[in-house]
């Protein structure tokens, strides 16, 4: 990567770290309520402001809204759940639309089952931790993003596994609302499973429309 890209660029990603980090393990500390939701908001945000100073084009500014809404849920979703969640459905809308634009050409009929399992079997899932039928509309924006996300050109092993991440962390947290208890297992994952998420769509979407960039230059 150019010296000017590594100075103007990566502090954004080192920013998103940092933040996740310090917001997961203060998360239980005493710390002041209203800094910790603007410290969790943070991780995302940066994310967001990678993907507007590396990003090329209409897709660029699309993923920039992705991550800047999911990271108003983040923060919104301290307050008020179903706040949160209509933040992370238009998220997940203006996902599938950049998905949406960027289709795989080549498809197997295994990958084909897989988006279709993602598409609908994310709404069920929702529905049964849940029991709830507004969890499981969300949960079909969701798997939509999930299953676009792993059709879509880009890379599955960081967009697509991204996606899928963002998807469990999801389960875990809905799981907190039904029959079903997981002990302490949804506090501990639900975040690194999200973030890491977050981070693997925003740095895989940017770096192959830059290296789509490059290669129309040439």
């Amino acid at each position: 990567m150019p010296k000017r890209a590594l100075v103007n660029h990566r502090p954004w990603l080192l920013a998103a770290l940092i933040a996740a980090v310090a917001f997961y393990f203060l998360r239980d500390a005493p710390f002041p309520e209203a800094w910790l939701i603007l410290v969790k908001g943070a991780a995302v945000a940066a994310l967001a402001a990678y993907a507007y100073r590396r990003g090329v084009g209409n897709d660029s500014l699309i993923l920039t809204l992705v991550m800047a809404l999911s990271a108003a849920g983040d923060m919104a979703i301290e307050l008020s759940l179903e706040a949160g969640g209509f933040a992370f459905f238009l998220s997940h809308l203006a996902a599938i639309s950049l998905y949406l634009r960027h289709p795989r050409h080549h498809v197997t009929g295994s990958q084909k089952a897989l988006a279709v399992a993602l598409l609908l079997g994310t709404p069920l899932i929702c529905w049964f931790l849940a029991r709830d039928y507004g969890v499981a509309l969300y949960g079909l924006s969701l798997g939509g993003m999930a299953s676009t996300a792993w059709m879509s050109r880009f890379p599955r092993y960081r967009v697509g596994l991204g996606a899928v991440m963002f998807v469990i962390s999801d389960f875990l947290i809905f799981s907190r609302l039904g029959p079903i208890d997981l002990g302490d297992l949804p506090h501990y994952l639900i975040w690194p499973l999200y973030f890491i998420g977050q981070f693997l769509i925003a740095t895989g979407v940017t770096q192959v429309l830059r290296h789509e960039l490059a290669e129309e230059d040439e």
